[in-house]
């Protein structure tokens, strides 16, 4: 990658202990008997064989192995019944459609959805400021897609871009009430732009409502981030997404960059606009997946990549907003 690749605005680094709530992320569950194996029969991942100290991202599929969704689901505590129960979150505009989609194939399988009254907040630490989120909550995971269950909520951590830790803390009102005392007098409260901003110098892609059924997961780099198992059998979609995958046809993948001329005031209109090389301005090379704004744009888009690394990438025009490529974590194999 070219050094102007670099070039434009630095992306915001985390700093002492911060946390936020998330409100664009909903949290749903599925409980019955039959819960693991039915989520495992619709999901790009594994569900029947995680343990119950991990989570793991994956995408919801059309039978044209479109994603409709991505997510974060883990195995909750059993109902009182013994029922298990699956537990995850997705973007909040989608939420409900994707449940509803999801419960028209369960016909006979005993397993019913519902939105438990849980939050999502965001919390991170750079090492020094870890023990403050120790005291808050409790022995919290540190390794990325570990999970804890612990007195103060469902506690992941959540991949990073550098020497951080990160969690998404998935709580009721009770369970906050129990580290958010020792968070509002040691740490920070930030804003739920910073955390998401992490969430794409990660390189994990959301798919929100504007971006729905457009993107295959290999071109979201799901593959890249571990959303999908390539061994666990069928799922909607698992035949073109393995088709791309033992074929090698994937020629277009997910970058991140950062936007020429500091923050915008919607991000969130940033997704699905087109992204064109002004090499070749008559057609689109890519499109936005998300944005989001915290110091500065950072956005992540799907292109081919030969436009990367030496492509000069616009937003929404061929002569629109120059688009600085960065690096993400891992290699865009």
């Amino acid at each position: 990658m070219s050094p102007a690749a670099h070039a434009g605005a630095e992306l915001p680094a985390i700093a002492g202990a911060q946390f936020a709530p998330l409100p664009e992320f909903r949290v749903f569950a599925a409980t019955g008997a039959d819960a693991p194996a039915f989520l495992h029969g619709q999901l790009t991942h594994d569900v029947t064989g995680l343990g119950p100290d991990a989570a793991r991202f994956a995408g919801y599929c059309t039978a044209k192995g479109r994603l409709l969704a991505t997510m974060v689901f883990w195995h909750a505590a059993p109902a009182e019944n013994g029922d298990p129960v699956i537990q995850g979150f997705l973007r909040a505009d989608i939420a409900e459609a994707v449940i509803k989609k999801l419960s028209m194939f369960v016909l006979r399988a005993k397993v019913k959805f519902s939105f438990p009254e849980l939050q999502v907040w965001g919390v991170q630490a750079e090492a020094a400021a870890q023990q403050t989120i120790l005291d808050a909550a409790g022995a919290v995971p540190v390794t990325p897609w570990r999970a804890a269950h612990l007195p103060s909520g469902t506690w992941i951590a959540a991949p990073v871009a550098e020497a951080a830790t990160r969690w998404w803390w998935v709580a009721d009102e009770a369970q906050r009430d129990v580290a958010l005392p020792t968070l509002r007098d040691r740490a920070s409260e930030g804003v739920a732009a910073s955390f998401r901003m992490k969430d794409l110098q990660a390189g994990l892609p959301w798919v929100s409502a504007p971006t729905q059924d457009v993107f295959i997961p290999q071109t979201l780099n799901l593959d890249l981030v571990d959303g999908v198992s390539f061994t666990k059998g069928c799922y909607p979609g698992q035949e073109v997404v393995a088709r791309s995958h033992y074929r090698g046809t994937v020629k277009r993948r997910m970058a991140l960059g950062t936007l020429a001329g500091g923050a915008a005031a919607d991000t969130d209109g940033l997704r699905n606009l087109d992204i064109f090389d002004a090499r070749n301005p008559d057609e689109p090379c890519g499109r936005v997946l998300d944005a989001a704004g915290h110091g500065a744009v950072a956005l992540v888009f799907e292109t081919t990549l030969a436009s990367l690394p030496e492509g000069d990438l616009r937003l929404g025009a061929a002569d629109g907003p120059v688009i600085h490529v960065q690096p993400l974590p891992y290699a865009l194999a």
